[in-house]
């Protein structure tokens, strides 16, 4: 039973308590929290002077050049967090006439999860900023921590969440590009993204996850599928249309007709967008909309903890 099965919260009229309420379910099983400031990076060396603490010499320099020096170190700083959430029609699969917590189409587990990780961040003071993007740059804010810029990023999800999304096609590496340009300073970025686009070159859609690494930043890619039609291609065999929501394209078919070969491409796609985001050391988040929120937001946080 999901944690947040309530009558009076059924409907996602208030996200912010939402979030609220998936951050206290999860937060009891974590033993300390999943997210710091990054950790001091070396910046220079200087000469040791005499009475100074020897913490710091780096003797292997020493060995070298028989002079004592000392690394100083940038301090460490808050954590810098950048949400951003994909607004293309195909996120806004399937089309449900509300959405419960326990019933979720991609952008209501997009919108939830970003909320609840903007949840989380606030209580530790940290900066958080949102893009959201389709086949335009719809929203932009820079990271902040003020009390009134949560509540206004709050606010931009929740209108992402009650908007529809008809004819919008997905500019995904154009907007990752833009984005990348935009967070100067190292931080945690968070994609929430089916990974269907318009755009249809891989290369170079790849090419732009691995920019979101420009300048050391840590990203987490939230890959959000309704697994069961959209991997398995899991429909009855009667004739159906089957229509691109992005680009209005159509075809008439048997679903057991081509659900072997579809399978087998789209199984291709994402061992390869999995391998691509190994390589870039990019972490990859299967996000089925199906599985509960809670569960697959906790594994990842739990998960991320081992390594803090």
């Amino acid at each position: 039973m999901s944690l947040l099965r309530e009558e009076n919260i059924a409907k996602f009229k208030n996200l912010e308590l939402l979030a609220n309420q998936v951050v206290e379910g999860f937060i009891s099983g974590m033993h300390k929290s999943p997210f710091h400031g990054f950790s001091s990076e070396f910046a220079e060396h200087k000469i040791y002077n005499q009475g100074e603490s020897t913490r710091h010499i780096d003797w292997k320099l020493f060995a070298k050049t028989d002079r004592l020096y000392t690394k100083r170190y940038e301090e460490e700083t808050n954590l810098r967090c950048h949400l951003i959430v994909d607004n293309s029609s195909s996120m806004h699969f399937p089309i449900l006439k509300e959405q419960t917590i326990d019933k979720l189409n991609k952008i209501g587990f997009s919108a939830l999860a970003a909320a609840s990780l903007m949840n989380l961040l606030k209580r530790q003071r940290d900066a958080v900023g949102l893009s959201v993007y389709s086949d335009t740059y719809d929203f932009y804010a820079p990271e902040k921590g003020s009390e009134r810029h949560y509540r206004m990023l709050m606010e931009v999800l929740g209108n992402v969440l009650s908007s529809t999304s008809k004819d919008k096609q997905t500019k995904t590496y154009t907007y990752l590009h833009q984005i990348a340009e935009k967070i100067h300073r190292r931080s945690m970025i968070f994609l929430f993204t089916d990974m269907f686009q318009t755009e249809t070159q891989a290369e170079k859609l790849f090419d732009a996850l691995r920019h979101l690494k420009y300048n050391k930043h840590e990203v987490i890619l939230f890959h959000v599928m309704d697994k069961e039609k959209e991997f398995h291609f899991d429909f009855d065999n009667r004739p159906k249309r089957f229509v691109d929501v992005e680009t209005g394209d159509h075809i008439n078919l048997y679903a057991h007709n081509i659900k072997e070969n579809y399978e087998k491409a789209v199984k291709a796609y994402f061992d390869d967008l999995k391998l691509k985001c190994a390589q870039y050391r990019i972490k990859y988040v299967e996000a089925d909309i199906a599985k509960d929120l809670n569960k697959i937001l906790l594994t990842y946080l739990i998960e991320r903890q081992k390594f803090l």
